[in-house]
């Protein structure tokens, strides 16, 4: 049984009709693993951050698991030093907030569509924002939560800075024209395919 729901769009620009394009790279597997990938690297610049942050505030950074989810801990003393701490804490949704600013403000060709890789980096910045601020931000280990904990801040405040600058960057991509097709994939027969494709037996 095959169902699917969407339409085609013969005549979307894409990096995949691009002249000089390498073969293939079309395909709906290769743009979903760009965009995968692309998401990926979002979230590792986001732990990345905090790792690097730890090291550059003298303390040891050291991996674990907390509730079943790969947790990276500061080796700092949130007791003694809560700015080193906060610092730490608030290092991976800045640098993903910034990655994200730097992407969409950076110079681009405006008569192609954004790559699958650059909208695989946006999407995982802002979801990792929206879902701090949300289901996320009252952990054990949230960022959200130890940045209250550090500061004289509110989850809530700190909440809504984050997601006020996700929300703006989401209103950003709605309205820039490199981006109408965000969670696009290529057709077959060329052109964009956008909606729910379920394929079975």
């Amino acid at each position: 049984m095959t169902v699917v729901a969407g339409t085609a769009m013969p005549g979307a620009a894409q990096e995949s009709m691009q002249p000089g394009a390498p073969a293939g790279s079309g395909s709906n597997a290769g743009s979903w693993r760009r965009f995968a990938t692309g998401f990926a690297s979002s979230i590792l610049a986001h732990e990345g951050a905090h790792i690097v942050v730890a090291y550059a505030l003298g303390g040891r950074p050291g991996f674990g698991l907390d509730a079943g989810r790969p947790t990276v801990y500061s080796g700092i003393d949130a007791q003694r030093d809560p700015r080193r701490q906060f610092a730490f804490s608030s290092a991976g949704l800045t640098a993903q907030t910034l990655l994200d600013e730097i992407i969409i403000d950076a110079p681009h060709d405006s008569a192609r569509l954004a790559g699958a890789f650059e909208r695989g980096m946006l999407a995982g910045g802002i979801a990792t924002a929206f879902f701090y601020v949300t289901i996320g931000r009252s952990g054990s280990v949230s960022d959200i939560d130890y940045m209250a904990r550090t500061s004289s801040l509110s989850k809530t405040t700190i909440s809504l800075l984050y997601g006020g600058v996700a929300a703006v960057h989401l209103w950003r991509l709605s309205r820039n024209d490199r981006y109408t097709e965000f969670f696009a994939r290529p057709g077959p027969k060329g052109g964009m395919r956008v909606g729910l494709e379920i394929q079975g037996r």
